[in-house]
């Protein structure tokens, strides 16, 4: 035997092995001589000396003769093939696996055994066996633990998505099966009494979704613990208790495991994850682990879903509350409203405008703009509207009761030490014997007004002013003018005369291009001239952004009269920058 025939083999680990595992080997037969006329057989192997070179191999050795009969089996070779023996011919030893060619990989009382076949000089032939239990054990660990990593790797970002708690169950439900088990089922903490849930349950392709609710006195008591943080598992009856409920499939309950745990949230938890598959794939220790790492991430999602859910109220409730009032039917007065928030995530902003009926029969109405934008504006616009509602009990007149609305934001924003102030057209509407309106206009700081007279001319009203709420005592302009039958009055926010567009895109609007737009228009109801200002103002804007947009108008119309049919508009004087 020469260095060839182990060359790229390493060392093995040097251990002693029992007299019964001992490197085994025949008694070498005479060498014939070179004349010899009968040279039966294969070429003699030499084999003396191999047990003290192959003893600190790793892998096993076996050699062969031409005749396929084992001439020496080292002492791992015998510890790891005990049925090949030396002396025997190969194929006696029963291993199917030693007649391949190269190499070879199979499964041998329990261990997992790697055979290579290297042909020698002549028709001697050598098998080097290795025990590759543990190095295949280990890389089937690795790749299991590949997989569970890239399967929460994926369960994060697809979970990371959703804000709706419905879509967010759905997706954690749908992602559980069929990887973590064939039935999967999420159950939110109660809310009114009443406990969501969502099942999945795998059909050979996509999961089929299910949904629904369930009374907390029907609650399985694992699902309930399961709520509470604790993980029941089969010694709970947790796979009758999710039968009982409905949630799991008819038929073969005994071939079902099933386990349990919560959804962690920033404080109890915010629901609970049930799995459930066949007693084939019981659930080990590192299943539990992966289905509590997916928990987690599905906790995640949900309660961040859940605390949208409760701000997305929370917003809805408030907005609800600052949303402008739609005008209450005056005598004599017929209104028009019109708003487009700047942010479209919200139905409020920074413009407000309102009306209040008094007893006398005339009309409180308003128009106005705060400072800033947002979730903020809204506020403080909420704030500029309840005032008004609670001052306008104690004073009518619009510039005494300006100066009284600004004493108050005055103190208002310097206790919370902000810098708010708004500008407001503030009127007061009184019913000529005519049909007519006697309008009493109080300016802060807003855009004039603009008169739409009977014979198609429109007029602006100067107020000028102070803006309400940086200086105490501020001016407040005032005037009175008078609206015949018919005619209207237009009051509107900067997000109108702002607003940027035409053909290069910033350009403003402007109140010269407004007075024009509305040229003629005095002979339309109220609510149409409100929705014209808007929509030319969109149609310049072409779907950029823009400011808040508030229109309110009236028109003077005899007490039940007033006719509601939409006249047909004159089209603005055409130029060059006009929108397309």
């Amino acid at each position: 035997m020469n260095s060839a025939d182990v060359r790229d083999w390493d060392a093995g680990d040097r251990r002693l092995y029992p007299p019964e595992t001992a490197p085994t080997q025949v008694p070498r037969r005479p060498v014939e001589t070179a004349g010899s006329s009968a040279r039966s057989g294969a070429e003699r192997l030499p084999v003396a000396g191999l047990a003290s070179a192959t003893d600190h191999f790793r892998e096993g050795l076996v050699l062969c003769d031409g005749d396929r009969v084992v001439r020496y089996v080292s002492a791992v070779a015998a510890r790891l093939l005990p049925g090949v023996r030396a002396g025997e011919i190969l194929a006696t030893s029963g291993i199917a696996e030693l007649d391949a060619a190269g190499i070879a990989e199979f499964a041998h009382r329990g261990r997992r055994l790697r055979i290579r076949r290297v042909a020698l000089d002549g028709e001697h032939v050598a098998w080097y066996v290795e025990d590759v239990t543990d190095a295949v054990d280990r890389a089937d660990a690795l790749l299991a633990e590949r997989s569970r990593s890239g399967f929460l790797a994926a369960a994060s970002q697809q979970l990371g998505n959703p804000l709706h708690i419905d879509r967010a169950a759905r997706a954690v439900v749908r992602l559980a099966v069929p990887v973590l088990g064939d039935t999967a089922v999420v159950v939110l903490a109660a809310r009114a009494g009443r406990h969501q849930w969502w099942r999945a349950v795998g059909a050979g392709g996509r999961p089929v979704v299910t949904g629904g609710e369930i009374d907390v006195a029907d609650l399985p008591p694992g699902v309930a613990a399961a709520l509470d943080g604790a993980e029941p598992h089969e010694a709970d009856w947790l796979v009758e208790q999710l039968s009982d409920a409905g949630w799991l499939p008819d038929g073969g309950l005994t071939r079902l495991c099933a386990r349990a745990v919560p959804l962690p949230g920033s404080g109890p938890p915010t629901g609970a994850l049930m799995v459930a598959r066949s007693v084939d794939r019981p659930f080990e220790a590192a299943d539990l682990d992966v289905l509590r790492g997916f928990a987690a991430r599905a906790g995640a999602a949900a309660n961040a879903a859940l605390l949208y859910r409760e701000q997305a109220e929370i917003a809805e409730t408030l907005q609800s509350s600052l949303l402008p009032a739609t005008p209450a039917p005056s005598s004599g007065v017929q209104w028009g409203t019109a708003y487009r928030p700047s942010q479209a995530t919200l139905r409020i902003g920074g413009d407000f405008y309102g009306t209040h009926s008094l007893p006398d029969g005339s009309s409180l109405f308003f128009l106005g703009d705060v400072s800033g934008k947002g979730v903020e504006a809204a506020v403080f616009t909420g704030a500029l509207r309840q005032g008004l509602q609670a001052l306008r009990r104690v004073e009518t007149d619009p510039q005494r009761l300006l100066r009284l609305l600004n004493d108050s934001v005055l103190e208002t924003v310097r206790a919370a030490n902000q810098g708010r102030f708004a500008t407001i057209v503030l009127g007061l509407a009184q019913p000529d014997r005519d049909g007519g309106l006697r309008l009493t206009l109080a300016g802060g700081g807003h855009l004039p007004p603009l008169l739409l007279r009977a014979d198609g001319t429109v007029q602006a009203v100067s107020l000028g002013g102070m803006l309400i709420g940086v200086v105490p005592d501020p001016h407040i302009g005032a005037t009175t003018v008078h609206l015949a039958p018919g005619e209207s009055c237009v009051l509107y926010s900067d997000g109108v005369t702002e607003a940027r567009g035409g053909r290069h895109g910033d350009e403003e609007y402007g109140p010269e291009r407004l007075a024009r737009a509305l040229h003629g228009c005095a002979g339309m109801p109220a609510p149409a001239l409100a929705e014209r200002v808007e929509q030319l103002t969109c149609d310049w804007l072409a779907g950029g952004e823009h400011d808040d947009i508030a229109v309110l108008t009236l028109r003077a119309v005899p007490p039940g009269g007033g006719s509601r049919h939409l006249h047909v508009v004159p089209d603005p004087e055409p130029e060059e920058n006009t929108a397309p």
